[in-house]
């Protein structure tokens, strides 16, 4: 056997969600450094496993009740069938062990028929309640039966060959399986040291609620890698141990303020007492007694945690909020120490 080959290693990116803006139909996720031109390369490829790949669930045929196909009117309902199947094309459901369920809605007397009146097998959850599905006249009842299956990406109405009228009157309707709504990705540069042609990936990703967007780019990632896999040749370059960036070079990357969402906030009043804010005698206290003694302390707690201060009520949390709002600072910030006098030392370095 020859000798091993030595390999460039290459730059590992990190990853940092958005706190601020994270929730379960949104998240931004920022990716950095990574090699010149990955950013695209990753983007496009991440972006394309999201829209097209995730897992979800869907109804995918339904039955109403005197009703055996999708251009009648229904007794008593404002919407004929076409109308309905549309709204119900609408409704957002999640299985929860990955698995088909049924749905039922019995709606009687005058009203809005809507997702909050449909009753769900307990591995199905239902996530727009609001969604009106149709309205009802006085004195009309209105029957679905809603099956729901799962899958990926677009699949159209699964019709059977030969048969215009189904026995069960079901009617079968198109479905779009993916919790993702949109994925959109910028591509910015970044300093790694004294280069500056290193990439930097903002990706944004849109849901329907049934997935969160952690856990939806957990799985398209888990795609991509299991499908680049069987691209292999042979064992896997390992390109993860041979390409961890030495402390040295990390301490030589400046951290913008950008970054930690501090633009425009002074660095030194995030690490002075919170005697600086000039609270109430009441809230500063409460706070002092719960060892939030410095602004950075402070901040980074959420508004729930403050809550759970003793003593300190949705008043004092609100007096807070307002004052350290005047600074440009918000709760559940999470701002590590560490990165602030990393910043100090940087600019102080500049200066010499």
């Amino acid at each position: 056997m020859g000798k091993t080959r030595d390999y460039r290693p290459l730059t590992i990116p990190k990853l940092q969600w958005n706190k601020k803006e994270l929730k379960e139909t949104f998240g931004e996720i920022i990716a950095q450094p990574l090699e010149p031109g990955f950013g695209i390369t990753l983007g496009n490829a991440l972006r394309r496993v999201l829209l097209g790949g995730v897992e979800g669930a869907a109804v995918t045929s339904v039955i109403i009740n005197g009703v055996n196909n999708e251009f009648s009117t229904i007794p008593g309902v404002s919407e004929d069938a076409m109308q309905v199947i549309l709204n119900i094309k609408e409704i957002v459901v999640k299985s929860k062990d990955g698995k088909p369920g049924k749905m039922h809605l019995s709606f009687k007397g005058e009203g809005k028929a809507t997702v909050a009146d449909i009753k769900a097998d307990d591995n199905l959850e239902l996530i727009n309640n609001d969604h009106v599905i149709t309205h009802v006249a006085a004195g009309g009842q209105l029957d679905i039966t809603f099956f729901v299956e799962t899958g990926r990406g677009y699949q159209a109405a699964q019709w059977p060959v030969d048969k215009a009228l189904q026995e069960d009157n079901r009617i079968f309707i198109d479905a779009m399986f993916s919790p993702i709504t949109r994925v959109m990705f910028d591509v910015e540069k970044t300093r790694v040291g004294k280069d500056i042609d290193y990439d930097k990936l903002i990706l944004r990703i849109h849901t329907n609620g049934a997935d969160n967007p952690v856990d939806a780019l957990h799985y398209a990632v888990s795609i991509l890698r299991t499908q680049l896999e069987h691209f292999l040749a042979s064992s896997e370059i390992p390109f993860n141990e041979i390409s961890k960036i030495p402390a040295e070079e990390e301490e030589k990357s400046p951290i913008e303020l950008e970054q930690l969402g501090l633009k425009g906030v002074s660095i030194d009043l995030l690490l002075k007492p919170i005697e600086e804010l000039e609270l109430s005698v009441r809230a500063h206290n409460c706070l002092i007694n719960a060892g939030v003694k410095r602004i950075i302390e402070l901040v980074n707690l959420s508004e729930d945690e403050g809550l759970k201060i003793k003593n300190f009520g949705r008043k004092s949390l609100n007096e807070v909020k307002d004052s350290i709002k005047s600074f440009g600072l918000s709760f559940g910030m999470d701002i590590k120490e560490s990165d602030l006098k990393k910043i100090l030392k940087d600019k102080a370095e500049q200066e010499k």
